[in-house]
């Protein structure tokens, strides 16, 4: 099975240069491969947040090495590495950072439009094929604010999976949904994992959730356990 993303030895420190270093992540070492759903769990200020930012190309380790899709990252420039992160890594965070202005389908279409540059006819059948899939075709003319957090959730969803990315991270996708729509929007999580086969990693401090998920990583004082 391919190995969508390799961490060898990564590690994070804050404040390099100043009297006062603080390293968060201490030489981890960790492979998801194609098609895992994973849940990375460990306690508040044990670096899952950071871990995340790195696999994400959000943030630059101190020291190591990183590859997705084999590609080394270490080695890459900054329009590189924002490319790569645009096309292989969709992100799905607790507060979906929905533009209020634009309807579902527009948010959705959102990073086709980055990528192409303007709006094209593939890139709107796409995205309706996308709020189909999770369940909001009729709402594609809505805008966020007339639709329930659990929906709003289903939207980001939809607009993570645009450019039909390799690896999806989500970093508490569930925090701040009643439990009906958590177990909604996970299992909408699962149906995509097994469908496309894209891997993902679930930030989440739910013991339940992260005991649906086939494998659980543990992040105890910025090491894995």
């Amino acid at each position: 099975m391919a190995h969508i993303v390799e961490l060898k030895q990564v590690r994070k420190s804050y404040g390099e240069g100043t009297p006062v270093v603080t390293e968060v992540l201490h030489g981890i070492d960790l492979v998801i491969a194609e098609g895992e759903f994973a849940a990375l769990t460990g306690p508040s200020g044990s670096g899952k947040s950071t871990l995340l930012n790195i696999i994400g190309l959000l943030e630059h380790a101190s020291s190591g090495q990183m590859f997705i899709n084999g590609e080394n990252t270490s080695e890459m420039d900054d329009a590189r590495l924002t490319d790569l992160r645009g096309r292989s890594i969709g992100f799905i965070f607790q507060f979906h950072h929905l533009l209020p202005g634009f309807s579902a389908l527009e948010n959705v279409m959102m990073p086709a439009i980055i990528d192409n540059g303007w709006p094209t006819a593939r890139a709107q059948d796409d995205a309706m094929r996308l709020l189909t899939q999770v369940g909001l075709k009729d709402a594609a003319h809505k805008r966020p604010a007339q639709l329930s957090g659990g929906m709003q959730q289903r939207v980001a969803i939809a607009r993570a999976l645009a450019l039909s990315p390799r690896l999806i991270l989500a970093d508490e996708p569930t925090g701040n949904l009643d439990t009906h729509s958590a177990n909604d929007i996970f299992e909408l999580l699962e149906n995509i994992n097994r469908e496309q086969q894209s891997a993902c990693l679930i930030v989440t401090h739910d013991p339940a959730l992260a005991a649906r998920c086939i494998r659980q990583i543990q992040i105890v004082d910025g090491q894995l356990v």
